[in-house]
């Protein structure tokens, strides 16, 4: 064999090698596409068991005004509360509500794991820690707020560089103890801890046993407007951490969070789509657009209906809007001017109505539904 057809030869094999080697990689991809695909197919576990029983068991709190509060009647109010009703729609108009106590921070994410309840909606920050190691996943953020402090109109404390030496009145077992110890941590001041579930630690602070009430700002608000005397009471201004508040599922369902995290992403694009619980059935009969037509599960000019596949029919969204309304008319009915929304994080990011200072604005924003 000549040296010229010799090396056309080891070229060829060379050649035949990486064909057969990409085709493996091929066949290999392909193998691992289908498992992604037949993983998906795995229905929830949790989406099954609402459907069954025909009744979602909502973690909600109870003790806290505006966003979860058992009335005297008996029934519960809040922004958190039609989250609720919103995910209970969106599986079905034959499905119910049934509201678990989850006001103990100590035992909510308890009540999660344990499958006492199949969401948990109730004033909840998301933290890396809480993540990893209570077997919660959480969809997306339906409130921002941040840790700040409550004190008696008369005590002369404007911040917490008045606070050294303090009483300060903190739920036990929340992220709030361990953002007040870091703070204080930085400051290197002293303080003293008067722990309790939310309702002791606020009639603590009515009774002065402590010289500051802390907790998010947004629930700091809600309660002092409701004080016999709210002219007693200043929220003070200062914010020390980030809490962002979203509802919470069990560990590897993914479908159910689909379902859960979308109907929270639904109502927001809603109220940027300007769709309401007003107008939802008339925008869904003739819908402008087909971002419209894709969010609310109907066809547009004679095309196909947009199905997702997240376990619910494709008008899931569509249902959610239709018993709560968008989340701009949820805010308004249930938190209203208590917390103002204009200008803060809770604001839509695409509002251009209103001129706000510099470094102000809202953050709210849904993912594209496609």
């Amino acid at each position: 064999m000549t040296r010229l057809k010799y090396l056309r030869r080891t070229a060829l094999l060379g050649l035949a090698a990486i064909i057969g080697a990409l085709a493996l990689v091929a066949c290999s991809d392909d193998a691992q596409q289908q498992q992604v695909a037949d993983a998906g197919d795995v229905p929830s576990a949790t989406l099954a068991a609402v459907e069954e029983r025909g009744e979602l068991l909502c973690g909600v709190k109870q003790t806290q005004p505006l966003f979860g509060f058992r009335e005297e009647d008996g029934s519960v109010v809040g922004f958190d509360i039609e989250f609720c009703k919103a995910i209970a729609a969106a599986v079905g108009d034959d499905i119910d509500v049934r509201y678990i106590d989850a006001s103990d921070a100590a035992t909510r994410f308890t009540l999660l794991a344990s499958a006492q309840i199949d969401v948990l909606i109730r004033t909840t920050t998301i933290t890396a820690s809480r993540d990893a190691d209570l077997k919660v996943d959480f969809a997306q953020t339906t409130f921002f707020t941040g840790q700040g402090f409550a004190v008696h109109a008369d005590s002369g404390i404007s911040s917490t560089a008045d606070m050294n030496g303090a009483t300060i009145c903190v739920q036990t077992g929340t992220t709030t103890e361990q953002n007040l110890a870091d703070h204080f941590t930085d400051l290197g001041y002293s303080y003293t801890p008067l722990g309790g579930t939310s309702p002791e630690i606020q009639e603590a602070f009515l009774q002065r046993r402590c010289d500051v009430f802390t907790a998010d700002q947004s629930d700091l608000a809600s309660r002092v407007s409701n004080f016999d005397n709210p002219a007693n009471y200043r929220v003070l201004g200062q914010i020390i951490s980030k809490e962002p508040l979203a509802p919470g599922v069990r560990d590897n369902d993914s479908e159910w969070k689909d379902v859960v995290n979308w109907v929270v992403h639904g109502l927001i694009a809603a109220e940027e789509m300007g769709i309401t619980s007003g107008n939802v059935g008339a925008m869904a009969a003739n819908p402008p657009n087909t971002t419209v037509a894709r969010l609310l599960g109907v066809a547009f000019e004679g095309g196909e209906v947009a199905n997702l596949g997240f376990g619910v029919d494709p008008q899931f969204i569509q249902r959610a809007i239709a018993a709560v309304g968008n989340y701009g008319e949820i805010y308004a009915r249930t938190v209203g001017d208590a917390v103002p929304r204009a200008c803060t994080l809770n604001a839509l990011a695409i509002d251009d109505s209103v001129d706000c200072p510099a470094g102000t604005g809202g953050i709210q924003y849904a993912m594209p539904y496609r």
